[in-house]
């Protein structure tokens, strides 16, 4: 059977269990390897958000009055779907996100195992009892928010959406799901199938794509009580604002510019096997990317030299035509982008030893030796295949160096002391840390997040982010007899 069928969703969004037309300008499904256009599917309005935020808060209702089994049985076969239409949802994938097939892979994989995760939440603990200085049961009950908006972005759409959604639904909501309109088919028609075959009832999941005008209109719309965003930091910014007018909790992972540091009693092959992979990974759109690679002076030059040497050797093209290192980045928006920060860093005085252009959409894997700390490369994010390297002399320095500027998302370090590693990433603020890895990882029971610029605190992953993320806290008291009050 398949899964995905493009005349299923032509020019159209998924609301209260059906595929019609949205209200919004339809959308076009590019592949940006070749430009040719795989589908075209519907485009939502805010209409449609208020519309759908309706029909949800009903739903939603019965699904949270449901016996646990029967939502923990939901997010069973869904992760069992995942598994079975693996090869389907890759090829997507590969050909509208520009994946390479290990990404597509580890992205499938991980849906499955989110969707695993989830369904041990229904049957979790929740809640606790409390003492009160009353003669009463005092305890804290754990209730479902209601309704989730989850917003996405276009770089790694299965994964990022559905760490949020499968959770919010294990724990007895429902969901609005907005993913990036450049890639809702990955991002958003095949999360939706998955749960519609999985035997979701009606209205629990709904998907619009469209623009900041939907995205605002979930925010803002009074059904929906908790947002899921995750994107680059400007944009998280707007959300967290118009959230917190809005008195609404915002759940936001934003973007990064990791360091990795390369101690040294390192091994510089490792190190740079390990650099390769999390630099140039998906084209470096990635939020947990390397961007800052901080290697000791005395391994410097030999990092360097190996590390041009391997993005050289790298076959970037067409993953959807054969065996590739780096597919396409995803629009020309971004490869403009990604150019003007290589140009404007080696002005500053970054030293171009490898890549620094592209043809069409792809864009070569690149090293930048020794760039100004204030170049645009270095201090900011990328989001593009690009590593700089800067040396450091001493822990201090290297501490100084990872701990500065605003992002503060994943950390990896590489040495021949862990405890070392170790001690030096306690200096280091970070919601991740990586000893003797790179730092692009992503696990479905463990907490993932960011400080600083990279997010507000709030984690997915985990049962307990989990269940602080999805839902709320109630405080609950009976006593045998009514109290009586003297007034």
């Amino acid at each position: 059977m398949t899964l995905i069928d493009a005349h299923q969703f032509d020019n159209a969004v998924y609301r209260d269990g059906a595929w019609v037309p949205g209200r919004g300008a339809s959308i076009d499904v590019t592949e940006p390897a070749t430009g040719q256009v795989l589908g075209r599917i519907g485009g939502a309005s805010p209409e449609d958000v208020h519309d759908a935020a309706q029909t949800a808060a009903v739903a939603q209702r019965a699904w949270a009055a449901l016996p646990h089994p029967e939502r923990a049985a939901v997010l069973h076969r869904a992760a069992d779907l995942w598994e079975q239409h693996a090869a389907e949802i890759m090829d997507w994938n590969t050909r509208e996100v520009g994946a390479i097939g290990p990404m597509a892979g580890f992205a499938v994989h991980v849906a499955s195992a989110e969707c695993r995760e989830a369904g041990a939440l229904p049957s979790a603990p929740r809640g606790e009892l409390l003492a009160s200085e009353k003669p009463r049961l005092a305890f804290a009950s754990r209730v479902p928010v209601g309704v989730v908006g989850v917003i996405s972005p276009f770089n790694v759409p299965i994964i990022l959406g559905i760490r949020a959604v499968a959770p919010a639904l294990a724990l007895g909501n429902a969901v609005i799901l907005k993913p990036d309109p450049r890639t809702a088919v990955t991002g958003g028609v095949a999360m939706v199938r998955i749960f519609e075959e999985a035997g979701l009832p009606a209205g629990l999941l709904q998907m619009l794509p469209g623009g900041a005008d939907v995205g605002e209109a979930m925010v803002t719309d009074p059904e929906i009580q908790v947002i899921a965003f995750t994107g680059s930091t400007r944009a998280g910014r707007s959300v967290g604002e118009l959230a917190g007018r809005h008195l609404k909790r915002a759940h936001l992972e934003l973007g990064g510019n990791s360091a990795f540091l390369v101690l040294d009693d390192a091994d510089v092959d490792q190190a740079v096997n390990l650099a390769t992979w999390g630099a140039f990974l998906h084209q470096g759109q990635i939020c947990m990317s390397i961007g800052r690679h901080l290697v000791h002076e005395s391994l410097y030059a030999e990092y360097v030299e190996k590390l041009a040497a391997k993005a050289d050797s790298m076959v970037v093209g067409d993953p959807a035509a054969g065996q590739v290192h780096l597919g396409p980045v995803i629009d020309a928006g971004q490869r403009g982008r990604i150019l003007d920060l290589i140009q404007r860093s080696v002005e500053m005085g970054a030293d171009l030893r490898a890549g620094g252009t592209a043809e069409g959409l792809f864009v070569r894997p690149t090293v930048l030796a020794s760039p100004p700390l204030d170049a645009p490369a270095y201090c900011e994010e990328v989001f593009g295949p690009v590593a700089s390297v800067v040396p450091f002399a001493d822990d201090d320095e290297a501490v100084k160096l990872a701990g500065a500027g605003d992002y503060g998302l994943s950390l990896g370090i590489v040495t021949r002391q862990p405890m070392r590693g170790l001690a030096l990433a306690d200096r280091i603020p970070s919601g991740i840390v990586h000893i003797n890895d790179q730092t692009v990882d992503d696990e479905a029971n463990s907490p993932f997040g960011g400080v600083g610029s990279s997010g507000t605190g709030s984690r997915h992953g985990g049962a307990a982010a989990n269940i602080d993320a999805f839902t709320e806290t109630r405080w609950i008291t009976m006593q045998a007899e009514p109290g009586a009050y003297p007034l």
